[in-house]
């Protein structure tokens, strides 16, 4: 019996011992992991931070639909560079073509129309007595020939607006610049409704990023002051970034995935800085970017 007790004793002392070591383990604090990548090195001048999302120069160019139809072709690719007025996309255009055949065939026979009433008019003017014809004939055949001339115009003018509605069913480029995306390929049906635009253009030669700085500290934002940026996972890639202009409307901040419905209880005024990208390092449209503006 006391042997019994010893063995019980002695079990539960080696029991204390290791749980005391237990807790103690526990209760360590872990040392601290250095970040995988170090977070940019604040300029020793005096800045302001903020943060912000790369765009092409003047701002990217949503591309819209002129009218709702079917993709009968498309053009470029992703990532071509394009010149103004380069063709893009076309949409199915044989309904309006159509049409066309039927209106200038229809000003075919309109132009037959008057080239006939103004040989009788001529004719009847022609006549060298006075008391062959009426005046009240020579009126009613200048009418016609009135008649025609506006049916002529009429037809004119409808040949034109479907021509001009043909040439609307090719999207040319508005600008200079680059396919930075495109949502649209042959035999998609594109509207001018759509909220997702059937192509994103920009010049990437320069480009600018859009900061946004607190509305608390927006006062001390100067115009003129230029402001150092990196992108993000590079901190030892400080890039100059000369300003542009400051957007004077205070919005509610957006959330930096990109999402127009993602927002935070925060309003913020968007400053505007640019910088040449690099062709050797080359920086995208969307990147996010940490800046200090200078004061």
């Amino acid at each position: 019996m006391i042997l019994f007790r010893k063995i019980t004793f002695y079990i539960a002392l080696i029991s204390l011992a290791l749980m005391s070591v237990q807790v103690y383990r526990l209760s360590r604090k872990a040392p601290e992991q250095p970040p995988l990548v170090q977070p940019p090195t604040k300029p020793a001048t005096r800045g302001i931070s903020a943060a912000g999302l790369v765009e092409a120069i003047h701002d990217n160019t949503l591309l819209g639909s002129p009218v709702a139809g079917i993709v009968a072709q498309v053009f470029v690719e992703v990532g071509d560079d394009i010149k103004k007025d380069q063709p893009l996309f076309q949409i199915d255009d044989r309904d309006i073509q159509s049409q066309l055949k039927i209106q200038k065939a229809n000003l075919t026979v309109a132009q037959a129309q008057l080239k006939r009433v103004m040989a009788a008019y001529s004719r009847l003017t022609g006549v060298s007595d006075p008391y062959a014809v009426t005046k009240g004939e020579v009126s009613a055949r200048a009418d016609e020939v009135e008649v025609a001339k506006a049916q002529v115009a009429a037809a004119q003018s409808a040949v034109a607006a479907s021509q001009s509605l043909v040439d609307r069913m090719i999207v040319r480029s508005p600008i200079d610049g680059r396919i930075l995306q495109m949502s649209l390929s042959v035999g998609e049906f594109v509207s001018p409704q759509s909220p997702t635009p059937p192509m994103v253009l920009g010049e990437v030669g320069e480009m600018q990023v859009r900061a946004d700085v607190d509305e608390q500290i927006a006062p001390r934002i100067v115009a003129g002051k230029n402001a150092v940026g990196y992108i993000k996972g590079e901190p030892d890639r400080p890039i100059p970034l000369s300003f542009v202009r400051i957007e004077p409307l205070v919005v509610p901040k957006r959330s930096l995935t990109g999402m127009a419905a993602e927002r935070v209880d925060t309003r913020v005024l968007q400053v505007i800085f640019k910088f040449a990208n690099s062709p050797d390092r080359p920086i995208y449209v969307g990147q996010q970017m940490d800046l200090y503006i200078e004061e």
